[in-house]
């Protein structure tokens, strides 16, 4: 029984582990760019600010006109122009560190969906005090609740404690 256990349980981390690395990313360029896997087992390319030198290029497969220029790159370097330059750092790295450094407008969408919801609540609120709560009872009105406290204070409700330990019967007013 041990056996049979013990065999598809490794079955199910093979067919999970077969699942898990399966999965790559692909760049948002036509060309061939390096992958990342979802469990880091293999080198993975990354854009980040503390770790400059990624695991492998961004550009792992070159064609012909870039390994013509990774061949060029093995001479001096003042024979190459600048726009060879560029092309060589853009097959090791995507972005540079200004463009890495960036801000984004994702804050926009936050604020505008917060703004959004923010809106949406008060047109619930708007709309339930309008067509679901009815009027208030009447024994909130000031006239009611008026009658009510001299009626607690006449039958001297808690007297020890409470509410008609507040009022003064002899000058019927509240103590200070």
């Amino acid at each position: 029984m041990l056996s049979s256990c013990a065999a598809v349980r490794g079955l199910q981390l093979f067919t999970w582990r077969s699942l898990s690395t399966s999965t790559c990313v692909q760049g948002a360029h036509t060309k061939d760019v390096a992958t990342s896997s979802i469990d880091c087992s293999e080198p993975q390319y990354n854009d980040r600010m503390d770790t400059p030198l990624p695991d492998i290029p961004y550009v792992p497969k070159f064609n012909a006109e870039q390994s013509k220029l990774k061949e060029k790159e093995k001479e001096p370097w003042t024979q190459l122009t600048k726009e060879e330059k560029l092309a060589l750092y853009r097959l090791s790295h995507r972005q540079t560190f200004a463009e890495m450094k960036k801000g984004s407008s994702v804050w926009k969408t936050v604020v505008g969906g917060l703004f959004f919801f923010l809106g949406f609540t008060g047109l619930m609120i708007w709309w339930q005090r309008v067509f679901v709560f009815g009027k208030p009872p009447h024994t909130l009105s000031e006239e009611w609740v008026a009658m009510q406290t001299q009626r607690m204070i006449d039958m001297r409700v808690n007297p020890v404690l409470g509410f008609s330990s507040e009022w003064n019967y002899n000058t019927k007013q509240w103590k200070k």
